[in-house]
This record gives structure tokens, sequence and C-alpha cells, in this order.
């Protein structure tokens, strides 16, 4: 199924035929699936991944290949890349460009649980080393991460799986409105 997939998507993206002759380049095609060509996904709960911080890309492709985030798309695409293939595959995500969007509707001022947030993902949110780029990230991603790091569900950040359940589902809906729309 993922090698149709990505011969579909090579197909709709004449531009990235250069990338695509590399073995390595061939796997990635498939991303584009659901992350979508341009790093706009257009998938429900598919977050962007371009310009994500490299460090952070190559945590979750490890854990999503050895079964320790949870995701039944994701464990295929990973257990498909070798050791070797996985930090050259976040490197070439990371140096994308995150995807011009059009902005959301978002409040001026920050919600006030979003104040614990900028400790790790940095001023304005861009991310860091600590953590990941939340401005601008997608609402529906947001909020069911949230959601999986508040129940459980999610446990591959000691940090978030401790704050999150402190934090009420409407706050958690008004830090996501908030983080997308920047």
């Amino acid at each position: 199924m993922l090698g149709v997939l990505a011969a579909l998507t090579f197909a709709a993206t004449p531009g990235h035929a250069a990338e695509a002759q590399t073995a390595l380049g061939g796997k990635l095609v498939v991303c584009g699936v659901c992350h979508g060509v341009d790093g706009s996904p257009k998938l429900e709960g598919v977050p962007i991944i371009w310009g994500l911080q490299e460090n952070y890309i190559l945590k979750q492709l490890r854990e999503f290949k050895h079964g320790e985030r949870a995701s039944d798309v994701m464990k295929k695409v990973a257990i498909n890349l070798t050791e070797e293939e996985l930090a050259p595959a976040a490197a070439y995500f990371a140096t994308k460009n995150w995807p011009e969007r059009a902005k959301n509707a978002s409040s001026s001022a920050p919600p006030p649980t979003m104040a614990i947030c900028e400790a790790c993902h940095q001023q304005a949110l861009v991310g860091g080393v600590a953590a990941p780029r939340l401005a601008g990230q997608r609402y529906d991603y947001l909020v069911e991460s949230m959601g999986h790091f508040a129940d459980g569900k999610r446990k591959n950040s000691p940090e978030m799986s401790s704050i999150m359940p402190a934090i009420s589902a409407a706050d958690r809906e008004a830090m996501a409105r908030y983080l997308s729309g920047l």
C-alpha cells in the first residue's frame, strides 16, 4: 500500500523527481500523502512537519519505529526506514520551510495557560532544542495531542504528560486556537 501511495504522490509532485531518485528519497515521497507535498497537511489530525526541529523529528521517528509512540500509519512508515536513514530523514524535513498558510483568527492576548509553554517551546513558541515549534501548528493536531497527553494515551514526553492533565479541555482548546493562529 505504501508503495502505491508513494507512486501516486511522486506522480503528483514533479518538482521532487531528483529527491525521489535516492533510496531514502523514494521512501520519503510517501510522507506527502498525509503531511502534504507542500508541507501543508490536507488530512485532519496530521501535523505540519516541514521546518520542525531535526532532533524532535528524529525522536518521533525513532519512537514510531520502536512502538514508543502510537500510530499505525507512522509505525508502518518508520519501520521501513533503516536506523541509518532516520537521521537523514529528520534532516530532510527539518531543512524544509514551514509552509505559508492563511492565519486563523487568534485572540490578541494568549490564554493564561500559555505562559508555561514558553519555558520549553521558546519565546514566540517557535521551538528549540528542548521542544518543537507550536506557533502555526494545526488546531486539530494540537487539540488531539494535548488531549492524548492529558488522558495518558501519549506518553513520550514526561513533561507534557505531567502538565496537560492539570489543564482543562476548554483551556487546551483555547491554547490550540491561539497557537494555530500564530
